[in-house]
This record gives C-alpha cells, structure tokens and sequence, in this order.
C-alpha cells in the first residue's frame, strides 16, 4: 500500500537498474496511456462490441442532435463509440494533470509528488473517468467530439514529424561521427544502403498509390496529392545536398531526406485511404445499419493496413517522448524537455549504494516540463482514438460511418507542414547566420 501511494522508487524491484525518478514517472503514465489503447482495442472486437448493447443509453435512446429528437439502430458502430469514450476519458484525465502540474518548477514543489507518486489513486480516477464516460448522453457527443479528435490529431502528427527530424538528424550525426573515428567505408556504407532501402521503399510506394487510389479516369484528386507530395519530397532531397546546405550543416544529407520522404508518402497513403469515393479508395467501408447488403459483414472490419502502422508509429514515439533527451538544444527548448544537470549527486548515491531504485534528479529543476508532456499524452490519445476509428464518423442521421474529407485534408496538411518544417531545418542556418545552429 506504501508503494502504491508513495513516490516512483517503491515501484522499481530489485531486479531494476537505478533509474532517473522523472523517466520512471513519464513511464507509468505512458503505461496508463497504453493501458486505455489496449481497452479501446478490445471494445471494437465484434464480441466485445455486441455486449455493449447493455449499457443503458448507450445505443437506443441516444438523445437529440441539433435539437431533433433521434431514435436509431447503432449497432452497426457501438465499438466506435465505445472508442471515443474511451478518448474522451484518456483525454480528460491527463488534461486534468496537464492543469494541475502548471509552473512547476522542482521536485520541491508539492505538486511534484502528485506527479511522482500516488498511482493507485491515479489509477482510480482513470478508472472513474472511463466510467463516466460510458454514460454520456450521447445525441451530440460524437460528431462534436470527433472535431477535437481531428484538431488533436493533428498537432500530434506535428509532435511526431519534430521528433523524426530530430532522429533523422541525430542517426546522420552518429553514424558521421563513427565513420570519422574508424572504419570510415563500413559507416558511408551502411549509411548509402539505408539510404536507399528507404528511397526504394518510397518508389515502390508511390507507384502502389497510383495504381490502387487513381483511375485512368477520374480520380483527379489522388492524382494531384500524389504528385505534389511527390514533387515536394524530390525538392527536400536536391535542397538536402546542395552545396550552400553542405557548408552550413555538414550532417545534413540524403538518409534524413529519406525518412521524411518515406514518412510523407505513409501520410499521404493514410490520407487517401480516407477518401470517400469508393472507385478511388478499394480500402473505403461503409457501414450501414439498415442496408442488407452490409448484414453480413462484421461488425469491426477497419483494421486497415493504413491504422496498423499508425498504431506502431504512435507506440514509438509516445516512449521516445517519455525517455527521450535530445543532442540539439533546439529540440529541447521546443519541446520543453531540456535535460537539467540536478540530481547528478542522487545517481551517484544510487550507484554507490548498490540499490536498485529510483533517485530524484529533480530538486534544483524539473527534467521536462509537466505540463507539456501530458499535454503531448493528451494529443496522442486523440492521435490513437480517431486512427483505431480510422478518422470515420456518423452521418446527419446516425446510421452510417462515412469517410469525411475533412480526414484526407488534415492528413494532407499535416505532411506539407513536415516537409516545410524539415526544409526549415535546413535552410535556417542561411536564412539567419547569426545564430548558432550546431
């Protein structure tokens, strides 16, 4: 019981290395993160999802929208709503930490215990939240709650694209940096192979998209994301080497350019998944409750190829946020997680004890801001309940799951901005000289 109303070293076992009490803590509330994503993963399960017809109010009944009584059949996307639910509370539980940790400054701080301790009693108001959350009204609840998906999916993407173009930059810098301490061929080697198994894997995508998302006729659309993507991803890749960047950045080359490319072309894929014309997206589902056509599918049949690597692609980079330090400072000034030197001594005591446990490294300062970091949490469980829902949502009369473009735009965009935010990264030393940029 001490353990589980008190700080984060009871949690470590001896069989724990000693670890830094903030990562150990941004851990367990990974863990509650992930802990929500495997319940709303099993609520879409089909067997799952029928017995959700037991909840009271939760189907039948559903209350008014837009002040129009409504009386449906939702069977045909109880586990989508369940899903909504479930990010709903995921959502307001870190946003409740996210107020609560404001401007906290050190460990000293009382807060700072709330934040490092006391996970039986978070646990509990996870718990109670989700509870809740089974038993809102529904009438208008889904399709409102499905724009602040969209808005916080979106952010998240950008989240996701900052953190790959620091871990494109950083893999250069470290394989560059070995090369010039020793075996120099073995390093360009493995580094032109990578490079082009990615570049590869673009092409081969990009020709897979115009076959399968684009028709000879029509399809005017795919045609026109593809290409633009297409042409802003050559553009990064010559900008990348030019001699001018080279100067500048002596790091910067082609294996980052292929990440970001090989990234663009998956958002661009995850995007025209969402296009709500059939003849243009094979991988599009409709389903109806009321259309006999539809009577014998499945009920959860949206575990598309597109969802599946974005639920890996959210597992990663929500643990490289809770461990992640990253060796530009630029990085760590965005994203508010600045490394502090504090607790150093705590390491050392640790070390020289013999004793696995967690140590405070954060009584002169805070490792990574609070706030922000439930805030990132926030954003990836919108991320993860509209991709487990694949960005669909009801129509005007709650009985069929549509495709909106509303989707396939926010995806769209969000890949420009990446693109812009990495030629960012490598123009920005010339654009402003007089900054230090290493």
């Amino acid at each position: 019981v001490s353990c589980l109303c008190g700080s984060a070293p009871c949690l470590l076992c001896g069989c724990c290395p000693s670890a830094k009490n903030s990562t150990v803590s941004r851990l367990l509330f990974t863990f509650f993160l992930f802990l929500g994503t495997l319940v709303s993963i099993i609520m879409i399960i089909p067997g799952v999802e029928k017995e959700l017809h037991k909840l009271p109010g939760f189907c039948e009944g559903s209350g008014s929208v837009l002040g129009v009584q409504t009386h449906v059949d939702c069977s045909s996307f109880l586990g989508h709503k369940a899903v909504y639910r479930m990010g709903f509370a995921m959502a307001a539980f870190f946003f409740l930490f996210a107020t609560i940790m404001v401007c906290v400054r050190s460990s000293k701080d009382p807060r700072a215990a709330v934040q490092n301790g006391f996970w039986f009693f978070k646990f509990l108001v996870l718990v109670g939240i989700t509870v809740g959350a089974f038993y809102i009204p529904d009438g208008a609840f889904t399709s409102v709650w499905f724009y602040f998906g969209v808005v916080g999916s979106f952010l998240f993407i950008l989240i996701q694209l900052v953190l790959l173009i620091d871990f494109a930059h950083s893999w250069s810098q470290l394989w560059l940096r070995n090369a010039n301490e020793g075996n120099a061929k073995g390093w360009y080697a493995a580094l032109c192979i990578i490079t082009f198994i990615f570049y590869a894997t673009s092409i081969v995508a990009i020709v897979l998209l115009y076959v399968y998302y684009t028709k000879p006729q029509g399809c005017t659309e795919g045609k026109v994301l593809i290409s633009i993507n297409l042409i802003l991803c050559l553009i990064v890749s010559v900008v990348s080497i030019l001699p001018k960047i080279q100067d500048a950045q002596p790091h910067s080359g082609l294996l980052q350019a292929s990440i970001i490319t090989l990234y663009t072309i998956y958002v661009t894929w995850s995007a025209l998944a969402n296009v709500p014309i059939q003849t243009c997206n094979p991988t599009l589902l409709v389903r109806n409750s009321t259309s006999s056509a539809m009577a014998t599918q499945p009920l959860t049949t949206w575990w598309d190829a597109p969802s599946i690597v974005g639920l890996i692609i959210f597992i990663l980079c929500t643990l490289f946020i809770s461990v992640r330090s990253s060796d530009h400072p630029q990085v760590n000034k965005l994203m508010l997680t600045e490394e502090s030197a504090a607790g150093a001594g705590g390491e050392a005591a640790a070390v020289e004890s013999g004793l696995h446990r967690a140590y405070d490294n954060e009584q002169d300062g805070v490792s990574y801001n609070y706030t922000f970091f439930h805030l990132c949490l926030l954003l990836a469980a919108l991320y993860i309940m509209m991709t487990l829902t694949n960005w669909y949502r009801p129509d005007e009369s709650l009985q069929v799951l549509t495709s909106p473009w509303t989707a396939v735009w926010v995806k769209i965009c969000s890949s420009w901005a990446g693109l812009l935010l990495y030629l960012w990264t490598l123009v920005a030393p010339l654009v402003l000289p007089d900054r230090d940029f290493s």
